[in-house]
């Protein structure tokens, strides 16, 4: 039994670019259905995406992230390619990323840009790219490499059991994380990555976007490292609590006095809020190991794919 494919490419304003995207893709899966879901376009994005073959649908709320969300809910698939519509990653690679996820089987299969011309990366995202893979990888785990590649291939029981949260271009950090969580299989493809097409301008801003995941790590890691979230924060209130609390004290010892009394309720509050904070670490994070819970067991409802046992065999 083959596999439903799907390829789904989120676009806005990728009118350049995205017939030849679909065109590419369907020449390399001729059995996938193209699905290129159109978020806002102010040009004419969606007429060449369905002149060139493609399944067209829409997402009112802006944003990659409320895309892709839309994208998981609507489409029923075994295997997911998730790309972008702005022809800088090569079709040719999705019949390898899809052979390896389904003989893995691995839940996601990661395409690892390698440049192939001078202009496919500024150097403001190159470096934001490193500083953040490398901060996902070192909390979360280093098992995931190219954290903001736009091109993936992902299982159904990934897809069905991922909660899109994110609105933006964070959802790739999300759907890191939600990879490391899980412990799910995960492979990388080296792919090329080369420039736009003339005429087709980039929606990443470097500095609001790269403020925006690094918002997003901060915010999964309070969700999905409670401990280690308030645990920093208990021990950085509680450093400062000695630190204040440690010329009080010699003046005690020194004199049997306490002269300056505000400091000392100071640093007492400043410990106790040390220990609440500690506190609802310890508590946030049974929550959070019961969260994960549910979506293991939602990952687990779904085989590899149907038929998995045929093809194995």
């Amino acid at each position: 039994m083959n596999p439903r494919i799907a390829v789904m490419v989120p676009c806005y304003n990728e009118s350049v670019a995205i017939a030849k995207v679909v065109r590419d893709f369907k020449a390399v899966l001729p059995d996938a259905v193209v699905y290129v879901y159109d978020n806002n376009s102010k040009d004419c994005t969606a007429e060449s995406a369905r002149s060139a073959g493609a399944v067209v649908r829409h997402e009112i709320q802006q944003g990659k992230g409320h895309v892709v969300r839309r994208m998981f809910r609507d489409i029923d698939a075994d295997f997911y390619v998730l790309v972008d519509g702005d022809d800088t990653y090569d079709a040719q690679l999705a019949p390898r990323m899809l052979a390896l996820a389904v003989e893995g089987p691995f839940d996601l299969v990661n395409c690892v840009r390698r440049e192939t011309e001078v202009a496919a990366y500024r150097g403001g995202h190159r470096l934001g790219n490193a500083m953040l893979t490398g901060a996902v990888r070192n909390i979360f785990g280093d098992r995931v490499q190219d954290m903001l590649s736009g091109y993936k291939v992902l299982s159904r029981r990934f897809v069905k059991s991922f909660p899109v949260l994110s609105q933006g271009f964070d959802i790739e950090t999300e759907l890191t994380v939600h990879a490391q969580e899980l412990s799910m299989p995960v492979a990388h493809v080296e792919g090329s990555y080369r420039a736009r097409p003339p005429g087709s301008e980039s929606k990443l801003r470097t500095y609001r976007d790269g403020s925006r995941i690094l918002m997003m790590i901060i915010k999964l890691v309070r969700h999905e490292r409670p401990l280690f979230f308030f645990g920093i924060i208990s021990g950085l209130l509680a450093l400062s609590s000695i630190l204040i609390s440690i010329p009080i004290v010699f003046t005690y010892l020194e004199t049997g006095l306490v002269p300056r009394l505000p400091t000392a309720v100071l640093s007492t509050g400043m410990m106790l809020l040390a220990a609440l904070a500690l506190f609802a670490g310890v508590i946030l994070d049974t929550v959070s190991r019961g969260r994960r819970e549910v979506r293991l067991l939602v990952y687990l409802q779904h085989s590899p794919f149907p038929g998995a046992d045929e093809h194995s065999a």
